[in-house]
């Protein structure tokens, strides 16, 4: 199974029967958890990442369901049930960005905004487009060890680990990048609007 990466930008509010479809899909541990975060605005993100989730494994595995999710000792969730399934999910403001992998990996985006001048000279960044074009970088990296982003922000790179993460085009005004296998590059992010996802999500579950 080689590594899939799929984003959607959710670019409006979701209406009550989209949160209700979205909801559903979710994993019963995720649901709970998301059922406790009263602000609308904080769910879209999070509701739409899984729900492409379960599309890509959907047409990769024909799953019509996402199995109970738990998080490992650095806090990474994974399915225990199907441990050789890979994934990681990102979102950042109107910006989501999903992989599927048969090894692990990690993902990370961010939309463009200003950082604090501190993060600017622990990243050697000269502006904060560039700072956090470095930060999905350690933070894909970080995810795809199971990691906190400290365990690689407080030292050097190895030739190794910055051979493994690339950068990734995924929407204007935003960083992404992926952290994949050794030798593995990505391919084409498959990217989709809020209205085609929703659409075949409806149709198919």
């Amino acid at each position: 199974m080689s590594t899939e990466l799929l984003a959607v930008r959710p670019d409006r509010e979701l209406t009550d029967g989209e949160t209700a479809l979205l909801f559903r899909l979710l994993p019963p541990e995720r649901r709970e958890r998301l059922l406790r975060q009263h602000r609308a605005e904080q769910r879209r993100e999070p509701l739409c990442a899984y729900g492409l989730l379960l599309l890509a494994l959907r047409r990769r595995l024909g799953w019509r369901m996402l199995p109970p999710v738990d998080r490992g000792p650095g806090g990474k969730p994974f399915f225990p049930d199907f441990p050789a399934v890979h994934w990681n999910l990102s979102h950042t403001a109107g910006a989501v960005l999903a992989g599927v992998s048969d090894r692990p990996l990690g993902v990370d985006i961010e939309h463009f905004r200003p950082v604090t001048p501190r993060l600017l000279r622990r990243l050697e960044a000269d502006s904060a487009e560039e700072a956090l074009r470095r930060w999905v970088r350690l933070e894909a990296l970080a995810k795809q060890r199971g990691r906190g982003v400290l365990t690689v922000l407080n030292r050097p790179l190895t030739g190794a680990e910055n051979a493994s993460v690339h950068d990734l085009a995924v929407f204007p005004g935003c960083a992404a990048a992926a952290a994949l296998g050794e030798g593995e590059t990505p391919g084409r992010v498959q990217t989709w609007t809020l209205e085609a996802l929703l659409e075949i999500l409806a149709e198919n579950f």
